[in-house]
């Protein structure tokens, strides 16, 4: 268990260019059925294999929801827990499929301070042996280092 208090990545200590740490998430049947159905996705290709089969695929994939979701929680776990997402925009590639790892990376494309918002842009993707899984923008603000 972790119990290591979770840290906030501040505005002013971060600079255009700079890297997020990779992080590995494995993708589990679990995951993926539990996620499907915790957004309100049945559809049958998120947890029946025989169906998405059918359907051409070679098993269960991730849904969309869910790839947002763990981009989200990507970025949050780098930002710190008083982060707030302003936005995230992705676009999906190759499925993720059970037994499958996704490496999520991503970069500082920008910042800005805006109306009191110290606004960091991220490029990120997360990456399978497949090719890139999801790949996107996100705007979130940060806190500014206290003086």
């Amino acid at each position: 268990m972790n119990t290591q208090t979770p840290s906030n990545t501040y505005f002013d200590e971060i600079s255009v260019g700079d890297k997020l740490p990779p992080l590995e998430i494995d993708i589990t049947p679990t995951l993926i059925v539990s996620t499907a159905i915790a957004s309100r996705d049945y559809q049958d290709v998120h947890h029946d294999k025989t169906r998405a089969q059918e359907l051409g695929s070679p098993d269960i994939f991730m849904n969309i929801l869910t790839s947002n979701g763990l981009v989200g929680r990507y970025v949050t776990d780098w930002a710190g827990p008083e982060a707030i997402l302003l936005s995230v925009k992705i676009r999906l590639g190759a499925p993720n499929y059970p037994g499958d790892t996704m490496v999520m990376s991503g970069e500082v494309t920008g910042k800005r301070e805006e109306q009191g918002k110290y606004i960091v842009d991220l490029a990120v993707a997360g990456k399978n042996k497949l090719g890139v899984h999801v790949s996107g923008t996100v705007e979130v603000d940060l806190l500014k280092a206290a003086s």
